[in-house]
């Protein structure tokens, strides 16, 4: 095993490589010129001189394998340069918003997971009932809806119409003193992003652990189990659900990269002050710096996900050995 995650952890170095490279390439390629925000609209764009001295200025005017390269030291060396809008380190930028970020990704995870298999486990053992279709239905619709549009419904009818939960941002401004007042307050704004999120992963995971129960609880041992006068939850939930787990496991390991990209979608219809938001407004800005270092970070965090998903897919299955 420590072999194994040796050579996972050097082959994440050439992988960390293209991706940067190709996000490099794109965000410097695309129209759009980051020195419109450094000088007047009305004076400077028209003024061949200044627009070359902040160029100077930013290191845009070095050819661009050259400012890859720079780059590329500079973040082997821990330095990830500075925004070109806000003026500050982007580690500083991300280590103030990652936390926001995985908050949002893990709460959303396990509730995914707990209420996804509890479905697929149901329809499983309901199969062919009343219950087994209407899961059905309802999980075919949660993978086909859009998760803007969910979140639009939701804001719609949860704050416009009730005004039960609040829509934009982690915090009030008007919360009061104390942790509980602003866990409470946090967990308000949490409820709307973590069911956008949510949502279609419970509909997919539900699906898999169905397929997945319907082949195991047909297996002999299972039937074994039965034989012997085993309760059913016992021969559900212990035997069954364990092997029935392992594809789970796979599709948790695939489920990062939806959770990471999903995230700049609804961090930025919410309002919440995350790695996504600032990756996409990164991007409208022609904040290179910013947009590198969020690719960088959320690339890292769906190889480690994906290691740790290979990882626990041996500890569920015995007969998996990494060498």
């Amino acid at each position: 095993m420590r072999r194994y995650l040796t050579r996972r952890f050097l082959l994440m170095i050439p992988m960390l490589f293209g991706v940067t490279m190709i996000s490099f390439l794109i965000m410097n390629l695309a129209p759009g010129d980051p020195t419109s925000f450094y000088v007047d609209p009305l004076v400077g764009q028209n003024d061949p001189e200044m627009l070359a001295i902040v160029r100077k200025s930013l290191g845009l005017d070095k050819p661009l394998p050259v400012r890859y390269a720079l780059w590329l030291g500079k973040t082997i060396k821990g330095d990830l340069g500075f925004s070109f809008i806000s003026r500050r380190p982007v580690m500083d930028e991300i280590r103030s918003r990652i936390g926001n970020t995985l908050l949002l990704a893990s709460v959303s995870m396990v509730i995914s997971l707990v209420v996804g298999v509890l479905i697929g486990v149901w329809s499983a053992v309901n199969q062919y009932k009343m219950s087994d279709y209407v899961l059905t239905v309802l999980a075919f619709i949660g993978v086909s809806m859009p998760s803007f549009w969910f979140a639009m419904m939701l804001i719609l009818f949860l704050t416009g119409k009730l005004k039960l939960l609040p829509s934009v941002g982690m915090n009030s401004i008007n919360v009061p003193p104390g942790f509980f007042n602003r866990f409470m307050d946090t967990l308000a704004h949490m409820v709307m992003p973590v069911l956008v999120m949510s949502l279609s992963s419970i509909a997919r995971w539900a699906r898999y652990q169905r397929s997945s129960m319907l082949e195991v609880i047909r297996q002999d041992f299972i039937r074994t189990a039965r034989a012997k006068g085993l309760p059913q939850k016992k021969v559900i939930f212990k035997h069954a659900l364990r092997n029935a787990a392992i594809p789970i496991i796979t599709l948790l390991g695939m489920s990062l990269p939806s959770l990471i990209g999903g995230s700049f979608i609804i961090e930025t219809v919410f309002g919440w002050p995350g790695m996504g938001r600032l990756g996409v407004n990164a991007i409208f800005n022609r904040d290179y710096p910013v947009v590198m270092g969020v690719t960088l970070f959320s690339s890292i965090l769906v190889m480690v996900g994906n290691l740790a998903a290979d990882v626990l897919y041996a500890v569920v299955d015995p007969r998996i050995r990494y060498r």
